[in-house]
Parts: C-alpha cells; sequence; structure tokens
C-alpha cells in the first residue's frame, strides 16, 4: 500500500523538525517546505534512516509572491496526494511597530497569513474530493490577545487561529479536520530570530519543541478544532475574556517589552 504523505512548511528546524519525525514514525513519507536546502536534506535524511519515509524537498521561500502555487505545481507534478497539511512556517519580530523594517512586517504577513491560506485553498479541494485528510495550523496563544511589541505577530496569529476554527465548522462531514494548535513561548530558533529570546515571556520557562510538537499532533489525530497547549498558557487565555482590554493589553506589554526598552 502506498504510505500517505505529509507537506509540512518550515520543516528545517524547530516544530516543523519535529512534526516531521512524527508524521514519519506513523508511516507517513513527507514533503519538506522551508528555505534552507541543505536542512531539508539533514531532515529527509534522518527520517529515511529511523523511519524509512521518502521526502520530497521544496527549498521554497514563502515570503516571494507565487511560493504556494510553485509548491502545489511541484506536488501535482510528482503525482502526490497529500494527505496532511501542516502550516507552520512562520516567523515575528520584537519592538515598536513604527521601527521595524517594512519589508519585514509585510513578509511576516505573507508568511503567517497569506501563504497559509492559499496552500490550504490549493490543497484542500483534494482532500474534500477524498474523504480523508488533515490540516494542522501553527497558531498561538499570541492570537488570544492584542501584544504591544509584536503587533503585527499577534495579529497574524489571531487571524489563523480564527481561520482555522471556522474552516473547521465547514469542513465538518467531510472526512477532513482542520485543527489550530496554540502554544504559548516554545524552545526553538524562534526567539532568537525574532528578537524575542530575551523578553519576560520566554524567560518564563518556555516548552520544548518536541512536546509541543507531540501535544498538537495528538490534537490533529483526534480532529480537534482549537487545542492550547500547557495547563497555564490555557488559563491565561480564558483569563483574557474577563479582563478589561487596557489590562490585557498592559499585561502582555509587559511580557514582550523588548529586553532593552
Amino acid at each position: 500500500m502506498q504510505r500517505p504523505r505529509a507537506l509540512i512548511t518550515g520543516a528545517s528546524a524547530g516544530l516543523g523538525r519535529d512534526y516531521a519525525a512524527l508524521f514519519a514514525a506513523d508511516g507517513y513519507d513527507l514533503i519538506l517546505v522551508a528555505r534552507r536546502r541543505e536542512r531539508l536534506e539533514e531532515v529527509a535524511a534522518e527520517v529515511k534512516r529511523l523511519h524509512g519515509a521518502e521526502s520530497l524537498i521544496l527549498a521554497v521561500d514563502l515570503q516571494e509572491a507565487g511560493a504556494a502555487a510553485s509548491i502545489a505545481a511541484s506536488v501535482e507534478a510528482a503525482g502526490l496526494e497529500v494527505e496532511a497539511l501542516v502550516n507552520n512556517a512562520g516567523f515575528g519580530s520584537n519592538g515598536r511597530f513604527w521601527e521595524q523594517p517594512l519589508e519585514g512586517e509585510v513578509g511576516m504577513v505573507q508568511v503567517n497569513v497569506l501563504a497559509l491560506v492559499e496552500l490550504t485553498r490549493r490543497l484542500l479541494p483534494g482532500m474534500v474530493a477524498r474523504k480523508r485528510g488533515r490540516v494542522l495550523n501553527i497558531g498561538s496563544t499570541a492570537g488570544f490577545q492584542p501584544g504591544p511589541y509584536m503587533a503585527t505577530y499577534c495579529a497574524t496569529k489571531a487571524f489563523v487561529n480564527h481561520f482555522t476554527e471556522a474552516l473547521a465548522y465547514e469542513l465538518e462531514g467531510t472526512g477532513v479536520t482542520a485543527t489550530v494548535h496554540c502554544p504559548g513561548a516554545t524552545l526553538t530558533e524562534f526567539g532568537d530570530v525574532s528578537g524575542n529570546g530575551q523578553t519576560l515571556l520566554f524567560r518564563l520557562s518556555p516548552a520544548s519543541s518536541r512536546e509541543v510538537a507531540a501535544h498538537g499532533y495528538a490534537a490533529m489525530k483526534r480532529g480537534a478544532s482549537l487545542v492550547v497547549h500547557g495547563a497555564m498558557n490555557t488559563l491565561v487565555t480564558q483569563a483574557n475574556r474577563l479582563t478589561p482590554r487596557r489590562v490585557v493589553r498592559a499585561i502582555a506589554a509587559r511580557l514582550l517589552r523588548p529586553a532593552e526598552s
């Protein structure tokens, strides 16, 4: 029998690499998407050695126009069907919005939102037609409140959280599920790349990448629509609903304020 195939964006490191290992261990072959081909080749070699998984490597920068269309075209040209789509790629920034490079903030929306929407739209019809499939979008607890000093990032994750919940409802009865997994601070490259690594949030015991990925994978397998990782994160997201918005913003600002501010 042909092994099912999972497409994972941002697969070269962190959560993406952990998700690749989880799918491979579960009998999936992979389509690995990220900018760094050499890192993808390392992941492909590892899952092949440990789990016998075959991988199609697509070195694509999701900030570039037409990236999602290129990925979908490559999958079609290879004659592959995507059983599971993991929209994991994303990045953030830290600091006052008007002081951040414009291209970075726009690129963040492109990767975190637009590429996710387009790739999902291009691959989902095939899943629905086959009456089986899973979409796993990596949201964030950041999407449950406005985030001063991470204004764009928190807004993009609010979109991902809401988009996926709505999609999950629309997919009921089709045989396809959509899950948004919402971790808090996690030990990956994200903190260093975004500049958030020294914020108070990231100094308060961030979770391990493997632990977070395993939690998200289990949520996807049971078809949950939205799952928050960690008891404290769950408590905070629920408390946000009852707390005055001015207070919510002030608390978020304290957690996300740049170290030098």
